[in-house]
């Protein structure tokens, strides 16, 4: 080590499940002279990329036994990465121990594997990698001395390091340490969580006994919900495609906490609608207008009308891209502070980049998340909960008509509707559908009569009809005042999941207003 703390590199050990970048890295090392030590597969990796490689085996003195079980437990690999200059290098040379300056190590891939439902049990403990993490330990607890590596997306920096001061500093090799223990952290609790379901848990248990956490901070922000609350993004792995937590900022300033919450919540509401155009616009965790359209433009002017109010400095998301004409008119029409759509074309961007403060955030296409991002974790006093996703996953067949009047097709469309956009309101919620767009929306209320009456309000007040339209509810009906007041705003078809002690009240009273009304059999609270 130099008085400027950069330890020259000299040796290296690769030995790595994922080869992404792996002839890149070792071409350069080889460049820089500096000697390749590599293992099984990675050494013949190394080997058809033409970089000269010595087998690890040649460095022990000792052969890959076990199938590749046992191959790096062994003194001259964990003395060489173990090994204290200056205070162990005469053990170091009676044994013929060489130093290792650089550790290249990533894991076998476990989680990959488990996932596969058709994996055997032997297959998956095969999957347990015992080498790797004991060197990335070993290495990770020498950082002082030896640089440790285990994720693909640094091997550039580490090269343009290494050909720019012929090693690393002190502070690089820090961080290095720090990624590898939250790297084997991360592994080995995905193992446990793994093991414990299978020799704790009783058959059928939906989460296992112990559930490990391996979060990575991918944002600070400058407040929480409040600024004298702090507060930061963090990740389940890497980013995933039509999530607001994998989204791309492409114009405006920094995503704040609130606008997360609030986008997260209008982009999961918008994802349903995927054959048709579609707008949802979020104010405060809750979608004030929702609307299908002929294209978004349509789609955005319709949930804009249902109230124009809480559109105001609100959060707007499509299911299609968002072109120059939809965003100069969602401009000129009012203040919003996130869009959020799959991409933006060039026109659209060009007219956001001229206001600051409106933030484009780009999702990619939507796909499937893995995970525990089918879960949701939120914290409480003490301890966090954890539940599976609510997932809407209502066909007209799972509806049962309870009532003499049986809804029409175009009311059925509309009830489908109303019922998924329900699933985002805040509970107690109430939303008035018609032509596939929303009228007025209850949300958040202790009392579900009073949502009924404040979505009766919010139409109202935009000067929009409630005639014939239709309801949804999130959950039962207590009592048939609800009913009541439904029909005497116009309301002519109900969707609610059923189960009150009441439910014959509440039929009786739709069919004494002429009502249709459907039972899902499943509700949607949302806190």
């Amino acid at each position: 080590m130099t008085g400027s703390g950069i330890v020259t590199t000299r040796r290296a050990l690769l030995s790595v499940s994922d080869k992404t970048g792996l002839a890149d890295l070792g071409r350069a090392l080889h460049a820089l002279g500096i000697e390749i030590v590599s293992t099984g597969g990675s050494a013949r990796a190394l080997r058809e990329a033409g970089v000269p490689v010595r087998e690890v085996g040649e460095l022990t003195g000792f052969p890959e036994i076990m199938d590749g079980r046992v191959k790096t437990l062994h003194p001259k690999v964990h003395g060489g990465l173990l090994g204290r200059r200056g205070t162990d290098d005469a053990v170091m040379r009676e044994h013929a121990i060489t130093p290792i300056d650089l550790l290249v190590v990533n894991l076998y891939p476990f989680a990959r594997t488990v996932a596969n439902a058709a994996t055997s049990y032997e297959e998956a403990i095969e999957q347990i990698d015992i080498g790797g993490p004991a060197m990335l330990r070993a290495g990770g607890k020498n950082h002082e001395r030896v640089t440790v590596v285990c994720d693909p997306a640094d091997y550039p920096g580490l090269i343009e390091t290494l050909r720019r001061d012929g090693g690393t500093s002190f502070e690089q090799r820090r961080r290095f340490a720090a990624r590898a223990f939250a790297h084997t952290a991360r592994y080995d609790g995905m193992i446990a969580d793994w093991l414990s379901a299978r020799a704790e848990g009783e058959p059928g248990d939906a989460y296992p006994p112990t559930l490990h956490l391996a979060l990575r901070r991918a944002q600070e922000m400058r407040y929480g919900e409040n600024p004298h609350q702090a507060a930061a993004l963090y990740l389940d792995g890497g980013r995933i495609a039509g999530t607001v937590a994998g989204a791309t900022l492409l114009a405006g300033k920094e995503m704040s906490y609130n606008n997360l919450v609030d986008a997260d919540t209008a982009l999961e509401c918008v994802k349903a609608f995927d054959k048709t155009p579609a707008c949802v616009i979020v104010k405060h965790a809750n979608p004030c207008g929702v609307a299908l359209g002929k294209d978004s433009l349509d789609a955005y002017e319709r949930a804009f009308a249902c109230d124009p109010t809480s559109a105001f400095g609100g959060i707007i998301a499509t299911n299609r891209a968002i072109d120059g004409v939809l965003a100069e008119h969602i401009l000129a029409r009012q203040f919003v502070e996130v869009l959020v759509a799959p991409a933006f074309d060039e026109a659209a961007l060009a007219a956001l980049r001229k206001k600051p403060n409106v933030r484009a955030l780009a999702t990619g296409e939507w796909q499937a998340a893995p995970g525990l991002a089918q879960r949701q974790l939120r914290s409480i006093a003490g301890g966090v909960l954890v539940q599976d996703s609510d997932i809407d996953t209502l066909m007209l067949s799972d509806l049962k008509v309870v009532t003499q009047r049986v809804p029409d097709a175009e009311q059925l469309r509309d009830l489908l509707f109303a019922w998924h956009v329900a699933m985002y309101v805040k509970s107690n919620a109430i939303v008035y559908v018609k032509d596939g767009t929303t009228l007025g929306i209850g949300a958040g209320q202790m009392s579900r009569v009073v949502s009924v009456k404040i979505a009766a309000m919010k139409a109202a007040d935009a000067g929009l009809s409630t005639q014939d339209c239709v309801m949804a509810s999130d959950a039962f009906f207590p009592f048939r005042d609800n009913l009541d007041l439904a029909a005497s705003a116009g309301v002519r078809a109900v969707i609610q999941p059923g189960g009150s002690l009441r439910d014959q009240e509440v039929i009786r009273a739709a069919d004494e207003h002429g009502m249709a009304m459907v039972f899902t059999g499943t509700r949607h609270f949302r806190h």
